[in-house]
């Protein structure tokens, strides 16, 4: 049986290195199998964040030669075997231990996003294009890949002032769907930064659910944002009513 060359993270938040093991593979094998054979077999005390195992809890995100992955999606077959596979944690995120990461800062965000609230004493009545319209954001497991690729949040460590893609989605769920009664564009520009993205996609290209990020919520959202404060027509409106948005 061959044998592949993996380089796993170890460490924690004040330093780190990685360690080269070696894992045989077998068919179908994906990258969080190898981890548990390394956990098994040579580190014991390798720490890994992992569920489900079916791709649907989010948990077991990584970066696999670089690129933000779930593990338990990550087929071996379908990588590079003749070089290292480098296991990594999200670099978006404080490290606890090896591949474990911190994401408790994304909870904190979640709780600033009003919740669905319907109009009360209203007959709950949709079109059934209006359902499948926020049904593709319902699809999100959280694995928070989205907010790992973002190089808003990668790179500039804008944390403080951008939610990030996955908020979003949870946003766009919210703006459109038709029971809801709220608005959320105030927001969105100054609590969750949504001008700071732009656009480049790469939160869509690592989706496990294959949910259109950019095209289908940041971009409507966006415009929603341009038409409530930078619309002159509205503008004009608001300062006739005495309702000016800042």
């Amino acid at each position: 049986m061959a044998n592949a060359t993996f380089k796993i993270f170890r460490g924690d938040k004040t330093s780190g290195e990685l360690i080269e093991y070696q894992v045989p593979i077998a068919p179908g094998m994906v990258v969080l199998d190898a981890l548990h054979y390394i956990q098994a077999h040579d580190a014991p005390d390798l720490a890994v964040r992992w569920n489900c195992k079916a791709g649907k809890c989010g948990s077991c995100s990584a970066e696999v030669n670089g690129r933000p992955r779930l593990t338990c999606k990550t087929r071996l077959d379908a990588l590079p075997l003749d070089e290292p596979i480098t296991v990594q944690p999200m670099k978006s995120f404080p490290v606890i231990k090896d591949l474990v990461t911190d994401v408790s800062w994304n909870y904190e965000v979640n709780k600033k996003i009003p919740p669905f609230t319907p109009t009360p004493n209203v007959e709950w009545k949709m079109d059934q294009r209006e359902v499948d319209r926020v049904q593709e954001f319902r699809k999100c497991i959280e694995c928070f890949l989205c907010q790992n690729v973002c190089h808003v949040l990668r790179d500039h460590d804008k944390q403080e002032q951008f939610g990030g893609p996955r908020f979003f989605v949870r946003v766009a769920g919210l703006e459109m769907h038709p029971l809801d009664s709220l608005n959320r564009t105030e927001l969105l520009k100054n609590e969750l930064g949504i001008g700071y993205c732009n656009i480049t996609k790469c939160c869509t290209e690592v989706c496990p659910e294959d949910i259109h990020i950019t095209d289908n919520a940041i971009i409507p959202l966006k415009e929603r944002v341009v038409d409530d404060f930078y619309d002159p027509v509205r503008w004009f409106l608001r300062k006739l009513s005495g309702k000016g948005r800042t």
